[in-house]
């Protein structure tokens, strides 16, 4: 019976991630089981996203859905636990830094199952996120660290990690994003969204940081109605945010349309025929700097510089954001002439040639 790899998905970030390695995989004919935790459940944050990427339903879906931090984590171990038993993979691979990863990996490295994380490396040196947390562990405990960009390469070195677990593949969410570039159409969803002809941004914010507190939500909603007073404004709000932004003031106008959340493909459209993103995402750093969008992210780190240094993304205060956007939108973004190293698309190819060779080298007689 050949050994299986067991893919470990949750939330939407993971699904761009996840769908090169699975497809690379599969054309080498590795056995493979998807396990959806459900970390995101309904369809708008889900099921959307395998349908836009043509991937298969997943093999094991545990619908653990949302809770503190500590009690989705604890529920996410448990379940993972047993969906562990159940496929005994020879390999776990985990993407990321949400909930679902590092609960795999704690299960994982708990059961002697080696661990694959894809997306290693990344480092925004500020323990107050969750996800920095979620990194650092996962780091630790996984077998391969497939890493994005070189300074992630840095990161793990620079705590111990040994170099022959260390690869740099580059970014597989890339090549998700250039696979699909054909299928992203901005004048689509201008039609669909009914926006007048035209320049317009795009807005999204779920961070703590900036939608919890009933102040931090008072200085967002300011800053989405000053960037909306200087082009028309499209904010794809997340349901995490809501209630604190709508108490806070936010609502909709005719220069602030705020719509549900959208799938990949028409986010990314939307995305691609703007003049400017405002976010607090991670991944949106990155889709921004191949499509070249400026990007302001409302954050004062992040944990990908290389789409500073190589792209097109900009750290910002709230009250940093009217007055760049107005520098951005007179005069451009000044971007570097090369972008981030092995951004190229086969990134999941490089990832599943590691994964090949360790389980052939696992197959082979002892000598």
């Amino acid at each position: 019976m050949p050994e299986t790899v067991a893919h470990v998905v949750g939330a939407r970030p993971n699904f761009m991630k996840a769908a090169p390695v699975i497809r690379a995989l599969g054309a080498r004919g590795v056995a493979q089981t998807v396990i959806h935790t459900g970390q995101h459940y309904d369809a708008a944050m889900s099921d959307v996203f395998f349908r836009d990427l043509g991937l298969p339903e997943p093999d094991l879906n545990l619908g653990v859905g949302s809770g503190s931090q500590a009690s989705q984590t604890a529920a996410l171990m448990v379940a993972l636990e047993q969906a562990f038993a159940e496929v005994r993979p020879a390999l776990a691979v985990v993407y990321g830094d949400v909930n679902s990863t590092i609960a795999a990996a704690l299960v994982a490295s708990k059961t002697g199952l080696p661990i694959a994380h894809v997306e290693a490396g990344l480092r925004s040196f500020d323990d107050t996120m969750p996800e920095e947390i979620n990194r650092r562990v996962t780091d630790l405990l996984s077998d391969f660290l497939f890493v994005t960009s070189p300074e992630g390469v840095d990161n793990l070195l620079a705590t111990g990690a040994p170099r022959d677990r260390v690869h740099l593949v580059g970014n597989p969410m890339i090549d998700t994003l250039l696979a699909n570039l054909s299928r992203f159409e901005p004048d689509r969803m201008r039609r669909e969204l009914d926006l007048a002809a035209g320049p317009y941004a795009v807005a999204t914010l779920h961070r703590p940081a900036n939608v919890d507190s009933p102040a931090a939500a008072r200085r967002i909603v300011g800053t989405l109605n000053g960037l909306a007073e200087l082009v028309p404004l499209v904010l794809p709000l997340h349901p995490r945010g809501r209630p604190t932004l709508a108490a806070a003031g936010l609502a909709a106008s005719d220069r602030l349309r705020i719509v549900e959340p959208l799938g990949y493909l028409d986010f990314i459209s939307l995305v691609r025929g703007a003049v400017l993103v405002m976010t607090d995402s991670g991944g949106i750093q990155e889709e921004t700097t191949i499509l070249g969008v400026p990007c302001l992210t409302v954050r004062p780190n992040t944990e990908r510089p290389i789409t500073i240094t190589h792209g097109t993304n900009r750290l910002v205060t709230p009250e940093e954001v009217v007055p760049l956007a107005r520098h951005v939108l007179a005069d451009g973004i000044a971007v570097p002439a090369e972008g981030p190293p092995l951004w190229d698309g086969h990134a999941g190819e490089r990832i599943a040639t590691v994964i090949e060779d360790w389980l052939a080298a696992r197959e082979e007689p002892a000598a």
